[in-house]
């Protein structure tokens, strides 16, 4: 009998941890951009569902969803209500949902090579991830390559 309550037990919690983790993407892109979908790919092999939205007017998007111009790349999503700036690797997503502290949001400026979906043979430039605030307060979250 205590080894079934135990095995219950178990299975409450990583069920618990299974439903309350965020794995619903909805990613905003330009109708023309492959490498958007190249990272929408990289998330789906990552365990997220991607939902896609496209737009014509990506900046009217960002501004929407409080993208700072001097953090924009090509696309923006949205996770459990928080915003992610382009090529931003899915670990450093799951790292920053698993704790977001006072932040908004993850980015990554431009379109740096070597980044998920900006593969290219072997060129990989070095890029920082950044966290942002609502007030426009940054912090360095990550950097790669």
């Amino acid at each position: 009998m205590k080894k079934v309550k135990t095995l219950t037990l178990t299975s409450l919690m990583l069920m618990s941890s299974t439903v309350f983790a965020a794995t619903e993407v909805t990613s905003y892109k330009s109708p023309y951009c492959g490498c958007c979908t190249e990272w929408e790919e990289h998330m789906k092999d990552n365990g997220y569902d991607v939902n896609t939205e496209k737009h014509e007017d990506m900046a009217a998007i960002k501004e929407k969803l409080g993208v700072d111009p001097h953090l924009a790349s090509c696309h923006t999503a949205v996770i459990d209500g928080y915003v992610f700036e382009g090529h931003i690797p899915a670990s450093d997503i799951k790292n920053f949902l698993a704790d977001p502290r006072d932040f908004k949001g993850l980015a990554v400026p431009g379109m740096p090579m070597g980044s998920p979906g900006m593969e290219y043979g072997d060129q990989k430039d070095k890029y920082q991830v950044v966290a942002f605030k609502e007030n426009g307060k940054l912090a360095l979250f990550n950097t790669h390559n």
